[in-house]
């Protein structure tokens, strides 16, 4: 079950078999049907969540009950409320899953205990966290500064299976949008080509 994730973990950083075995023994496997929670808003977040299989998705929702997409976790992502994971304080976000789903999930402890253990774990969180500061800082600027039509372009052209995969109104919301908005960037998208 550990495939994916060594295969994530090879492309940043090299490891042993004994350090692979190592790394093994902090991980719980976890599967989680289609709508079932990871984490729910209110609760403390206990787990770093890696998706080995299926697809997750991190949500608030808002007073008015409206959900809002904060992004998408498939194979090779992770995922939680690093917030609340880290601080051991309430999440503010949920976590479910759109698809039958296996996870490699770890504590706050046992990830501090695997970084001390195998150091170059410590080395691949930081690039993993610094990517992701990236990502976030990127998708700000472009909530900003770019039109819906090339918000929708992006995410085509950066993650083509994962809008195959995902309810045109999770996309939508994802991207910041009325459903009915990104109906007509795709209906206009279509006839120009």
């Amino acid at each position: 079950m550990f495939e994916v994730l060594f295969s994530h973990l090879l492309k940043k950083i090299l490891l042993t078999e004994e350090e692979k075995e190592i790394i093994n023994t902090f991980f719980i496997p976890k599967k989680l049907r289609k709508r079932q929670y990871l984490l729910q808003a209110g609760d403390v977040c206990k787990y770093l969540c890696f998706v080995e299989k299926g697809l997750l998705r991190s949500y608030n929702v808002d007073d008015k009950g409206e959900e809002h997409m904060n992004m998408f976790a498939w194979e090779g992502w992770w995922t939680s409320d690093m917030y609340s994971f880290f601080t051991g304080e309430k999440a503010i976000i949920n976590i479910d899953a759109l698809e039958e789903s296996e996870l490699l999930i770890i504590t706050q402890q046992a990830f501090e205990e695997m970084t001390l253990k195998v150091p170059k774990m410590d080395r691949y969180f930081r690039i993993l966290f610094q990517n992701s500061l990236f990502t976030k800082e990127r998708r700000l600027i472009s909530s900003t500064t770019h039109t819906a039509e090339e918000k929708y372009i992006n995410l085509v052209e950066s993650n083509p299976a994962l809008v195959k995969r995902v309810p045109q109104n999770l996309i939508a919301s994802y991207l910041g949008l009325a459903p009915e908005t990104l109906s007509r960037i795709k209906k206009n998208i279509a006839q120009r080509k």
